[in-house]
């Protein structure tokens, strides 16, 4: 499972994000991930809502093998019920 997280720096839900993303990392062999700074890389959130399928207010933006997934409590609820994550 590959995951992409869209972030921007000074977001504590994107640095808890990447704290999770790690953390299933470490604990799964089938499961990485990239972090990608939208203001460094200029990805705008309109980019983002095209990739989504969806209006975006909010960073981070989190895809599951090219499936948007949400934000942080999204992907923290997916985590928890299909990726055997216990906090």
């Amino acid at each position: 499972m590959f995951t992409v997280i869209f972030g921007r720096d000074g977001c504590p839900y994107c640095v808890r994000a990447k704290e999770l993303a790690t953390k299933l990392s470490n604990e799964r062999d089938d499961f990485s991930f990239k972090y990608v700074d939208i203001i460094k890389e200029g990805i705008s959130k309109a980019d983002l809502e095209k990739s989504a399928g969806v209006p975006v207010e909010t960073v981070p933006q989190i895809f599951l093998d090219q499936k948007h997934i949400g934000g942080f409590t999204d992907f923290e609820a997916y985590a928890k019920a299909n990726l055997g994550l216990y906090q």
